[in-house]
């Protein structure tokens, strides 16, 4: 890694490994016996209404990335694992920690919202968020809900919604360490407390992780540099909960995580003149997160939650002189973001009623002007869930106010019957809001004040299956945004047409499961008909686990068609690839295990953003142990 002035204490952001990523479709994993499996199937699932649901009865598209996947990934970041999800496609910007995005059915990465502990995150200047700065060793699961989900979200939830859930305190006393090393000098250390000592609950984790990395650009590119681009990051979480008694619990969580990565680049402006080969440039990117929650169930029919949250997503950029160490210059983009929501749950019968009320207030401060520099939304809604034997429904409407363009609303509606035996037919329609981001309308140069909100109207349809150790489905969806905006560009186009269908299977035999599944997506602009950028039509993904003893060996395959992306003044092709990935766990003993990840086996070059590269075959060992 680069020399850098200041030590890193945390995260950069990820490359996309979609070799390393893991196969994600459902929850459901191989054991050693069928009731394991039942009990996975059964997972509860918390994004698709916003209420606690099982998985089996959730109407929307949804996948659970559960712990045990999340512990095969080795040294990856969050990103490399959702790569492996059904309707995900993730673009990247090389090395292993580099600015990277989620493209969720074709919707940009600012059109698919990130909550971490039912708070949302991320930048107000770009609209993303760093999915990258998230320690994995620290996260209990991710759900992915795919397809419009605005009118339960609010604003810019076009694509879908990620969730992530931390550590959370579990009943008595457990402690774990582990650390790892790979190719290209990846080093890991990481280590967690976590219990319950009578009405409190506790957890704390902290995780360390670098690697002399990669060159994160490919020969010829605008601003290449001969050199190899590291990372370093750390981070800390920390979960404190309180039971008053058997009706109330108060909890406080907290999650940072600093860092930094290399880049080529020269800064601007550019008072000493310098070029890629002749500037050091360090990112340095913070996430940090403070959430207060207060539990209550008031009678046995009504529930409420209330929720205070703070989170800072700040991105610095610094830049020096090789020849001499002179300082050249630092940009700052930093959003911090207080939200609070009210949360209440009524049942009724077997019928739940949601009213929410929530506000989101968004505040840039950076080195860059931006005419507006604050955003507020305010928001109500109100959702029913019906639920009738055979068939369910859910029906929301919203209200939402934004400080810049007034007030809109959206509503959604799904519903799901059971047919004869094992099938389940669903389907939803819903619309979508999303206003420009402040780069979008602001940024010197780049920006357009006059672009206007993105509104659009989504349906989709599916059929499900699962008996047994079977579980199977197919989604057909379309969504047209009217005044899509291509983030490379900045233009607004009249229309986008994102629609696909997605196909997954999973089949367990015993200790051996199959996981399959297949995404057609072909988002496009009108009138013009052009792909949406980045966006592979076609892509397979496979992975075949099997558990024998004190061994749990898997493999993973996946095929990606091209995909196009921004060359100015037109557009290139990137070349489609295929990627094999291998993977073991031994346990040693009750407490001790040890895995390993081998990720692109053949060591294919490919590419996921213009001009940038991907690594190449790299192995990564680990040596866990669980108290």
């Amino acid at each position: 890694m680069k020399k850098s002035s200041a030590r890193a204490h945390a995260v950069a952001l990820s490359p996309v490994l979609v070799a390393g990523s893991m196969l994600c479709v459902s929850p459901v994993r191989a054991a050693d016996d069928d009731a394991v499996q039942v009990a996975s199937l059964d997972a509860v699932v918390v994004t698709a209404t916003r209420t606690p649901q099982r998985l089996t009865d959730v109407l929307g598209d949804v996948s659970i990335i559960d712990r045990s996947q999340l512990e095969q990934a080795g040294m990856q970041s969050l990103i490399d694992v959702l790569a492996g999800v059904p309707g995900v496609q993730i673009t990247s910007n090389g090395s292993y920690r580099s600015n990277s995005g989620v493209l969720l059915r074709g919707a940009t990465t600012s059109q698919t919202i990130l909550l971490i502990n039912g708070v949302r995150v991320g930048s107000a200047t770009s609209g993303g968020y760093s999915l990258e700065n998230l320690p994995l060793d620290r996260i209990e699961r991710v759900e992915v809900l795919r397809g419009a989900a605005a009118a339960l979200y609010g604003p810019d939830a076009v694509g879908g919604v990620i969730q992530v859930f931390t550590r959370e305190p579990q009943e008595g006393l457990q402690r774990s360490a582990s650390v790892g090393v790979g190719t290209d000098g990846q080093r890991t250390l990481g280590a967690s407390l976590s219990g319950q000592t009578g009405a409190w609950g506790y957890s704390l984790g902290a995780t360390h992780e670098r690697a002399k990395g990669i060159n994160v650009k490919t020969t010829g590119a605008s601003g290449f540099n001969a050199d190899t681009d590291g990372f370093e990051y750390s981070s800390l979480d920390a979960s404190l909960s309180y039971r008053i008694d058997r009706r109330h619990t108060v909890s406080a969580q907290l999650l940072l995580s600093e860092g930094e990565y290399d880049f080529d680049a020269a800064p601007s402006p550019n008072p000493l003149g310098l070029n890629a080969a002749t500037a050091r440039a360090v990112a340095h990117p913070t996430l940090e997160q403070q959430v207060l929650r207060w539990s209550a169930q008031w009678t046995d029919a009504w529930s409420s939650t209330l929720t205070a949250g703070r989170s800072k997503d700040e991105s610095v950029n610094r830049y020096w002189r090789l020849s001499d160490g002179a300082a050249a210059g630092e940009g700052r983009f930093n959003t911090t973001r207080t939200q609070f929501i009210w949360q209440n749950d009524i049942r009724i019968g077997k019928d739940v009623l949601t009213l929410l009320a929530e506000q989101r207030e968004d505040a840039v401060d950076s080195t860059t002007s931006y005419t507006v520099s604050e955003r507020t939304v305010r928001g109500l809604a109100a959702s029913y869930a019906l639920h009738r034997g055979r068939w369910d429904a859910l029906a929301t409407v919203r209200r939402d106010h934004n400080s810049q363009f007034g007030s809109f609303n959206n509503w959604a509606l799904s519903g799901g019957v059971r047919l004869t035996g094992p099938w389940r037919l669903v389907g939803s329609m819903g619309t979508t809001f999303q206003a420009p981001s402040f780069n979008q309308l602001y940024f010197p140069g780049f920006g357009n004040p006059d672009l206007t909100p993105q509104q659009g109207r989504a349906q989709e349809a599916g059929l499900r299956y699962q008996q047994g150790s079977t579980r199977a489905s197919a989604v057909v969806y379309r969504n047209k945004v009217q005044g899509f905006i291509t983030p490379a560009t900045n233009v607004q186009s009249n229309l986008a047409v994102l629609k696909g269908v997605t196909l997954s299977l999973e089949q367990a035999w015993g200790p051996t499961l199959l996981s399959v599944s297949y995404d057609h997506a072909d988002p496009r602009l009108k009138p013009s008909n052009d792909r949406v950028v980045r966006v592979a039509r076609n892509v397979l993904r496979t992975q075949l686990s099997h558990r024998h003893g004190a061994w749990r060996s898997f493999a993973e395959l996946r095929l990606s068609s091209d995909r196009e992306d921004t060359q100015f003044p037109g557009r290139v092709t990137l070349p489609g690839y295929g990627l094999v990935n291998l993977g073991t766990t031994y346990q040693i003993s009750s407490q001790w295990s040890v895995r390993a990840r081998l990720n692109n086996v053949t060591d294919k070059t490919y590419s996921l953003a213009n001009g940038f590269t991907t690594p190449g075959r790299n192995l990564f060992v680990s040596l866990n142990w669980n108290d």
